[in-house]
């Protein structure tokens, strides 16, 4: 689904309830969201922050109850110059869904 552009879907197909995302902000508003509807608001306030001009994505890589995905992302924030984030996202599956998110970049 990710790799189709669909992360929107594929959250709310695959995240648990009680879901935590974790991103590497200490002291940002970001840094720690919990529960779905917070996860989603994060993402679509993502969504509306940042001009996406294209997506790589890599994996997933798989070990026991996690995987790792590597993100390449052509962005433009706004207000911001344009730039290629690089990114690594490791996710923990509980119960068949995704529990915990963490953002390495």
């Amino acid at each position: 689904m990710w790799k189709a552009g669909r992360f929107d879907e594929s959250g709310e197909r695959y995240w648990a309830d009680d879901v935590v995302s974790y991103e590497n902000m200490p002291g940002d508003d970001m840094g720690e969201i919990r529960g779905k509807a917070g996860v989603r608001a994060k993402g679509e306030w993502w969504g509306a922050n940042h001009e996406i001009h294209g997506v790589e994505i890599q994996g997933p890589y798989l070990n026991g109850d996690q995987f790792a995905v590597r993100f390449r992302m052509d962005i433009t924030p706004k207000g911001g110059a344009r730039q290629v984030l690089d990114e690594v996202g490791v996710y923990t599956i509980r119960e068949g869904r995704i529990a915990e998110e963490r953002f390495y970049y």
